[in-house]
């Protein structure tokens, strides 16, 4: 399994999570802003995203609680597979949620140039 360690040089010894950050929902928002999927094709799309490999139980933990909150909506499903697609208000939430990520990592990253 890949993590963002990986991907990026962070400087943290092996042993140590610091240079791993997951938020499932937003995960799977970001995943369905490309355009609906099933969860096999979500856990791989995340995986092109963070180098994160969702498991079963968190990624339909997270489908089912984005549903509860109308952000996500199945569609009809395909053989055994159920797609889902993002809603305009999951669109919204995601928008906002990427702003204020945005925000904090600019906001950061110019603190961490002043040392």
């Amino acid at each position: 399994m890949r993590s963002t360690r990986d991907v990026v040089s962070t400087g943290v010894s092996p042993g140590n999570d610091a240079g791993k950050f997951s938020d499932p929902p937003l995960l799977v928002l970001a995943s369905l802003a490309g355009g609906p999927k099933h969860g096999h094709a979500m856990v791989e799309d995340i995986q092109g995203i963070c180098g994160m490999r969702l498991g079963p139980g968190t990624l339909y933990g997270a489908i089912g609680r984005l549903e509860q909150q109308g952000w996500i909506e199945p569609l009809e499903a395909e053989e055994r597979r159920q797609p889902y697609r993002i809603t305009a208000s999951g669109r919204l939430v995601l928008r906002a949620r990427l702003t204020a990520m945005q925000q904090v990592a600019a906001t950061g990253l110019g603190r961490l140039e002043t040392l």
